[in-house]
Parts: C-alpha cells; sequence; structure tokens
C-alpha cells in the first residue's frame, strides 16, 4: 500500500470521525433543549394545577370534555409514536423507501390528532366555554394549546425532512436530524400522556 493510498484512508477516516462527532453534538444538543422545554410544561402544569378550581361560576372539566373523543386524539397520537419508531428502525437498515413511508404515516396520524384538537378548541369557543371565561378555561387552552404547537410545529419538520430524504437520501446530515425529530416526537407523546392523565381524565372524575 502506498503512502499516499494510506494518506487517502486516513483522511476518509478522519472525515468519518468528524461526522460521527457533529451527529452526535447534534443529538446531546437537542436533548439540552428538550429539557428547557420541559421546565416550558412543567411550569404549564404547575399553574393548570393552581388554577383549575378557578371556574368563575362557569364549567368545570366534568362539563365539557368528552372523553371518548379525547381516546381517540390519544391512539392517534400514541399510534404514531410507533409508527415514528417503524420509521427510526427502517433506517437503521437503509431502507429509504421505508423511512418516508412510515414518516408519512406519522404525518397523516399526527395532522388528525392536530385537526381533532382544533375541533375541540372550534366547538368550545362556540359553545362561549373561551379562555376567557375563566382561569380553569385560561390555564387547559394555555397548555393544551401549547402542546398542539408543537405537534404542528413537528409535522412541518417531517414535511420537511420528506422532502430532505427525496432529494438526499440517508447520509450523515440527514441521519442525525431524523434522530432529533425522533426525540422530539416521542417527547410530545409522552407530555401529551400526563395531558390527559392530569387534565382530561382527572378532570371528569
Amino acid at each position: 500500500m502506498t503512502t499516499q493510498t494510506l494518506n487517502q484512508h486516513d483522511a476518509h477516516a478522519h472525515d468519518e470521525h468528524e461526522h460521527h462527532d457533529a451527529g452526535a453534538m447534534k443529538v446531546f444538543g437537542f436533548w439540552v433543549y428538550l429539557m428547557s422545554d420541559l421546565v416550558i410544561f412543567g411550569s404549564l402544569f404547575a399553574a393548570y394545577a393552581v388554577l383549575m378550581k378557578g371556574t368563575a361560576g362557569g364549567p368545570s372539566g366534568a362539563d365539557i370534555f368528552e372523553l371518548p373523543f379525547v381516546l381517540v386524539e390519544t391512539f392517534l397520537l400514541l399510534f404514531s409514536s410507533f409508527t415514528y419508531g417503524m420509521a427510526v428502525l427502517a433506517m437503521h437498515k437503509d431502507k429509504l423507501a421505508q423511512v418516508r413511508a412510515w414518516l408519512i404515516v406519522t404525518f397523516i396520524l399526527g395532522a388528525s390528532f392536530v385537526g381533532m384538537e382544533v375541533y375541540e378548541f372550534h366547538h368550545l369557543i362556540v359553545e362561549g366555554f373561551g379562555p376567557d371565561r375563566s382561569a380553569f378555561l385560561s390555564a387547559f387552552f394555555t397548555l393544551v394549546g401549547t402542546h398542539g404547537l408543537h405537534v404542528t410545529f413537528g409535522l412541518i419538520w417531517m414535511l420537511v425532512m420528506i422532502v430532505q430524504l427525496s432529494t438526499k437520501g440517508l447520509n450523515d446530515k440527514t441521519r442525525p436530524r431524523v434522530m432529533c425529530l425522533s426525540l422530539f416526537w416521542h417527547f410530545l407523546d409522552i407530555v401529551w400522556i400526563c395531558v390527559f392523565t392530569f387534565v382530561y381524565l382527572m378532570g371528569v372524575l
């Protein structure tokens, strides 16, 4: 093996090491972001806990929450977390077409969740139970709405990823992005389980 060949091999190995380190740093940095997001949601849950009894003579959660409707929302988001997990597994097997297909299914499920949430908000406002009706409803709309905005942002990010995968394929840049979006999506799933339990389930008991 010539010196030039050895140098090329070393340079290639060095580039691969740098790409690996850059991808790991991106994922680590995204974990830091998720921790800050956790603080935001923790504050919103605390505010809701304080204000949930402040109905000002208006309706309580038991009066306005439709648990079967919210259960459908919950199953949609839980299943979308599963389908995203399938996309990650396909990525590890270098099956680009399957990655795109699973992401599209995940997008449809997530968009259905957001559509149902928008319908719920519109229905409550039309009935006169908007965020200005009481402290309870203000805290409810803020907490659930913040989660919904995060899901909407995740859907936009997912569309961008589908386009990037279609144009660039699976490489050292797109793989960490898929993993970061995976962390974000599963995080939102966990937050929603807390919302469902603490807001809706406890609200109707």
